[in-house]
């Protein structure tokens, strides 16, 4: 009995270990493959933001009119500027709109990962990761993803230095620490699933979502919403992509925040949200696994 207890904890030990951070950092000096060095963190940028945020723009609308005919109730809050952009699906007074929407109501919409496709001409999905005992990976099933493409975001409740997660993060392989100290809560299980559907219940404003929760469920909306899933490099696998830190303006559009993975622990108006996006250090082809790299400050 003592024996086959030991096993256990030994098989959960080598798959909690590859999203350890201490001991990854204990093991960084026998393993520098696993390092990207970044002199400061200023330059911790593969892309530029405008990049980070035209990605997801352009993969969230996508997704917004892949979806309309579920949309309307959030149309009808926006304001007039922001309906215009979507005038010729909304106004019910042209007769395109009518056709087009019976056409779109009939007719069998794209899932996630197909538009994701259509529209990065790539894409990825949870499976089990080829590293011994790691429990699950990410795969590029589809396509190629070029080198300096945003390949997938990490998601979870973003918490502020001083802010409790002691309790959330008990046994949790899926806290992402920030440069600056700000941790990600990507575990989609337990008190931090509990904590993430809390807070984005206390966001929503009427129809409007000002995150997405389904990357906690097996029906994912944003299909980009896996990277607390890729797993760290070794010497024998080395990394294919890196994390950026990206914060979101405040300018970006409230109807697409729906699919935003993230959300603050506090509700705070004057602190922008922490995403963390994974970039692509190479072109990635269909059926490679993801390996990250985790920075350190060297100056």
């Amino acid at each position: 009995m003592p024996g086959r207890l030991l096993r256990g904890l030994w098989q959960r030990w080598r798959r909690y270990k590859y999203r350890f951070v201490p001991w990854i950092a204990l093991n960084l000096s026998h393993n520098p493959r696993t390092l990207r060095y970044v002199p400061e963190e200023s330059k911790d940028k593969v892309i530029s933001d405008e990049e980070v945020l035209g990605t997801l723009l352009k993969v969230f609308q996508a997704l917004f009119v892949n979806d309309f005919n579920k949309q309307s109730d959030i149309l009808t809050v926006l304001p007039e500027p922001v309906k215009s952009k979507y005038q010729d699906l909304l106004s019910v007074q042209h007769p395109g709109v009518k056709q087009l929407e019976y056409r779109h109501q009939q007719q069998n919409t794209f899932t996630p990962e197909e538009i994701l496709y259509k529209t990065l001409g790539f894409s990825v999905t949870r499976a089990p990761s080829t590293l011994i005992s790691a429990g699950k990976g990410v795969f590029v099933n589809k396509g190629l993803v070029p080198k300096g493409a945003v390949v997938s975001m990490y998601p979870g409740t973003v918490y502020q230095k001083y802010e409790p997660i002691f309790f959330q993060s008990i046994g949790n392989p899926f806290i992402f620490r920030c440069l600056d100290g700000v941790l990600i809560d990507g575990n989609d299980k337990g008190i931090s699933k509990v904590v993430y559907r809390s807070c984005n219940g206390r966001d929503q404003l009427g129809p409007l979502k000002m995150s997405d929760s389904t990357w906690l469920t097996s029906e994912i909306h944003n299909p980009l919403a896996v990277g607390q899933y890729v797993n760290n490099c070794s010497n024998d696998r080395a990394a294919n992509v890196c994390y950026q830190e990206f914060d979101m303006p405040a300018v970006f559009p409230i109807e697409l925040k729906q699919y935003l993975p993230n959300i603050a622990y506090s509700y705070d108006k004057q602190s922008p949200l922490r995403c963390v996006i994974l970039v692509a250090l190479r072109d990635i082809k269909q059926g490679e696994e993801l390996f990250s790299n985790y920075y350190t400050i060297v100056s």
